[in-house]
């Protein structure tokens, strides 16, 4: 994973006088994006700007979720992740680009397709990946296991609140269907356009609005409303009304750690993406 650089500036004079950087020290460790406050005479969003935006997106998809019980085609029921993904793009998009800015100030790795610095970009992210989904898959499919184990023993009301799932059967490998289309929906439709909304605009910003402040866990400082975010993150899943929803909240914290950790959100989508297509081969391995 990369590492922060040092850089040295070599003596220059304006006016007969050295620049302030020209102290013949070497300057402090160069931020990453997340934490670098934003440029010259731009202000950094404020954190009820980011959940008011949070707030237009969720509450839009819930209406479009409403709106589709009463459509007759059940065309809009079954694009509603389009839905998502469009509201999740365009909403952060319009108020970086009423600031004058990009998204590659955001984490998104993207000089065109013609261009080698994304394909060398997405190529480390992919190793990145790996290695992250390498350590945690296994972890969580014996949690996985074992959680669906223990349910049966637990309440009824408590059991259903906690997992849409009864006792595991027994373990036969399976794909889940429609795996050959899965893979670019959960990569484009819904993995991108949230690690875009939540951990590219909303973690970004939120940080920049106290640079420098936070705590470092496993080699990434993790800035201000770090937390806020995965928790928005989690409870933007409950366009579902149902508890178990919520659990999003725990791989929000790895997916958040992540873009810290490797200055990108192209891990993070990638790693997000592989996450629910684990867990759906979980789940028809053990629950068909």
């Amino acid at each position: 994973m990369p590492g922060a650089h040092l850089r040295v500036h070599d003596a220059r004079l304006v006016d007969d006088r050295p620049l302030p950087c020209d102290s013949g020290s070497v300057p402090p460790v160069t931020p990453r994006a997340a934490d670098a406050p934003a440029e010259p005479g731009t202000a950094p969003v404020p954190p009820a700007v980011l959940v008011r935006g949070w707030a237009l997106a969720v509450g839009a998809l819930a209406a479009a979720k409403l709106l589709s019980l009463a459509e007759p085609t059940g065309l809009l029921a079954a694009n509603l992740a389009g839905v998502a993904a469009l509201l999740f793009v365009t909403i952060p998009d319009r108020r970086i680009r009423a600031r004058g800015e990009g998204w590659e100030r955001y984490g998104l790795p993207w000089h065109g397709p013609g261009d080698p610095r994304t394909w060398r970009a997405w190529g480390r992210a992919a190793g990145q990946a790996l290695l992250v989904c390498l350590v945690v898959f296994p972890a969580f499919a014996a949690a996985f296991w074992a959680f669906g184990r223990a349910l049966p023993a637990l309440p009824p009301g408590l059991a259903l609140a906690l997992a849409p799932y009864g006792a595991p059967g027994t373990f036969a490998l399976r794909a889940p269907e429609g795996l050959a289309w899965r893979i670019p929906v959960q990569l484009l439709v819904v993995a991108l356009p949230e690690e875009l909304f939540y951990r590219g605009w909303m973690q970004t910003s939120w940080s920049r609005n106290a640079p420098g402040r936070g705590v470092t866990v496993l080699g990434a400082r993790l800035g201000r409303g770090f937390l806020a975010t995965q928790a928005l993150f989690a409870l933007g899943h409950l366009v579902v009304l149902q508890p178990w929803r919520l659990g999003p909240f725990f791989p929000a914290l790895l997916f958040g750690w992540l873009r810290e950790r490797t200055g990108s959100i192209a891990a993070p989508v990638l790693v997000h993406a592989a996450s629910n297509l684990f867990l759906a081969t979980l789940e028809a391995s053990f629950y068909r």
